[in-house]
Formats: structure tokens, C-alpha cells, sequence
């Protein structure tokens, strides 16, 4: 597939393709007139770039995780890991302070022991 394509498939600028490209992220196969040729294997990989920028992850460590034979992808791995349960274990906190707070009768947080121990951490 050539490069306009994929850049309309995927809603970026063919400028940021070369980027991903030239830095080793995702290298599509070359054509014999040097045009990028990409396949799908190709563009799964962008999805998953996609949704790896998505997620804050950013594109040197997407690299490495994108390419099995570099050697410090399973701690880049573990760290994002780790990074997203703290994030999930945060977000799940605020929804049940947030679900708490629409329905508490309290007329000052401070005066609401759960509101307070929300502030509390």
C-alpha cells in the first residue's frame, strides 16, 4: 500500500509516516523506485503505534516494544505496565469519590468523612 494511502487510512500526515519510518518504528519494505510499500503486517503495527501514543507512551519506548530483539523491551514493558494499573487503581478511586459526591448531603466536603478521605491520599 502506498504511503497516501495508509496516511488517509490512518488520519496522519504522510510527513509523520516518514518520521515513524526514519526513526525505526515502522519500516515498510521499499519498492524498486524506492516508494514505500506497505503491507498489513505494516499496518497493524501503526495501529498499535496509534494506540500506544494514545496511552502516553512515547515513541522511542513504542519502538521497543514494537521490535522483539531489543534488549531493554521487557523493563520498557513492565514500567508501562506498572504506570497503567497506577493510573487505572487512581482513575477507580476518583469514580467511586465522584459517584459518592453526587449523592452525599453534606454541605461542606471537609465536613464528609468520605469526601475527606478522598483529599486525604
Amino acid at each position: 500500500m502506498k504511503i497516501g494511502d495508509v496516511a488517509q487510512k490512518l488520519d496522519v500526515p504522510t510527513h509523520v509516516l516518514r518520521h515513524w519510518d526514519d526513526v525505526g518504528v515502522v519500516v515498510p519494505e521499499r519498492l524498486p523506485s524506492g516508494h514505500r510499500d506497505y503491507s498489513e503486517e505494516h499496518m497493524r503495527r501503526l495501529r498499535v503505534l496509534r494506540a500506544c501514543q494514545g496511552v502516553g507512551i512515547s515513541l522511542a519506548d513504542i519502538r521497543l516494544i514494537l521490535h522483539r530483539d531489543e534488549s531493554e523491551r521487557t523493563v520498557v514493558i513492565a514500567e508501562h505496565l506498572a504506570r497503567i494499573r497506577r493510573q487505572r487503581a487512581e482513575l477507580e478511586r476518583a469514580e467511586r469519590f465522584l459517584a459518592h459526591v453526587i449523592d452525599c448531603t453534606h454541605d461542606l466536603l471537609t465536613r464528609c468523612p468520605r469526601c475527606s478521605a478522598y483529599s486525604d491520599t
